[in-house]
């Protein structure tokens, strides 16, 4: 039975990972800053915690149940991830921070913290978006999150390069517009050919079985621009 953690649960693909994994027979972490659509579902398997990444007493929180219940992770999926769609010079340092510590700085302290628990065949999965990768299209509006999911990438790279002896495997998923929340803020009025339901599902898939094959790689899922 897989023990997997899962961030940023409360809506679209995160929200999805769950059920999926769930009713794959997995046990489940789920962590979101709401933790109240996740808890409606009552899902056989699945703890739910009210988490903030950017909280290291949370971080600390999910060390230590994972030490008295579980011993081992064998998944951990930085899902969690936060936007902002301003003009460049509208955007404060505040708001720059904001997103990096979502989005960079606490994807990097989970991780850590969930690494002593973690064996040579684990799989560290992180989220990016098409926005991050070096040559493609870019949107105005999206320069502290973009430039976030890029630093998310060759974090991937990094880590992957320096537990490549001693696992987990880490690999990166930059994916394309799915129709989500997010979607909407960054692209109002965008109807993307992916649904959430869909990604999750390939993202259930990978975090499985991808490691097998990769190890330190950005793989681009995505049919369209954005």
């Amino acid at each position: 039975m897989k023990k997997v953690i899962i961030t940023g649960t409360s809506r679209g693909i995160g929200y999805e990972l769950v059920q999926l994994f769930a009713d794959a027979g997995c046990q489940v972490l789920a962590l979101s800053r709401n933790p109240v659509p996740v808890s409606s579902i009552q899902l056989d398997g699945c703890t739910i915690f009210p988490f903030d990444i950017t909280d290291s007493k949370d971080i600390d929180k999910i060390s230590n149940f994972v030490k008295e219940n579980w011993k081992q992770v064998d998944v951990l999926i930085n899902n969690s991830g936060t936007l902002i769609n301003k003009p460049f010079k509208e955007t404060t340092p505040a708001e720059f921070k904001e997103v990096y510590d979502v989005n960079v700085f606490g994807a990097a302290a989970l991780t850590q913290a969930m690494l002593p628990f973690m064996k040579k065949d684990g799989h560290v999965v992180n989220i990016s978006s098409m926005g991050g990768i070096q040559g493609s299209v870019k949107f105005p509006g999206l320069s502290a999150y973009s430039s976030s999911k890029g630093a998310l990438i060759t974090l991937t790279e990094l880590l992957a390069e320096e537990y490549k002896e001693t696992g987990p495997s880490f690999n990166v998923l930059a994916l394309g517009a799915v129709q989500t929340q997010m979607l909407e803020e960054a692209f109002p009025g965008f109807k993307a050919n992916t649904a959430a339901e869909e990604m999750a599902q390939y993202i259930m898939n990978f975090s499985l079985t991808g490691n097998k094959m990769y190890n330190g790689k950005v793989l681009q899922v995505s049919n369209s621009t954005p």
